[in-house]
């Protein structure tokens, strides 16, 4: 099963980045746990810092195998309406995550512009997070 984790802005500086918040783990050790615990996945994986990127990776998914889509938008899940609008189109699963309790944080933070276009929500797990999210997607499949 094919499952799409996107990771935005400043996610490709987790383990060195306010680790007090976002911990320690590195994004590839995040990424590569997750291929470890759940071997009959196929986790692709795109970390971009540009709204665009995001945004294409997700309508290639209109064409492709893809069962479900995991997304940590970093910043861009408090103002990016087009990133909303393009998760909106893909009618496959899909769950947002955040390591931090956003509702915990700064006012900002507790907005989310990409809900609306997502199944579920999880925030606040750490980087355990992303396992629980592929775990939803695979009981939706079996």
């Amino acid at each position: 099963m094919n499952i799409l984790v996107l990771n935005g802005p400043n996610l490709n500086m987790l383990g060195t980045r306010e680790p007090q918040i976002y911990g320690s783990e590195t994004l590839g050790d995040v990424i590569e746990g997750l291929r470890s615990d759940f071997p009959i996945c196929n986790i692709l994986h795109l970390q971009s810092n540009h709204e665009g990127v995001l945004i294409d990776r997700i309508q290639q998914t209109l064409t492709e195998d893809v069962k479900g889509i995991i997304i940590n938008a970093g910043a861009l899940t408090h103002y990016s309406y087009a990133l909303a609008d393009a998760l909106a189109m893909v009618k496959i699963p899909k769950v947002e995550v955040h390591i931090s309790h956003i509702f915990a944080r700064e006012a900002f933070r507790h907005v989310s512009v990409i809900s609306p276009s997502c199944h579920g929500m999880i925030s606040g797990m750490g980087t355990a997070g992303y396992g629980l999210a592929v775990k939803w997607l695979l009981d939706r499949y079996s």
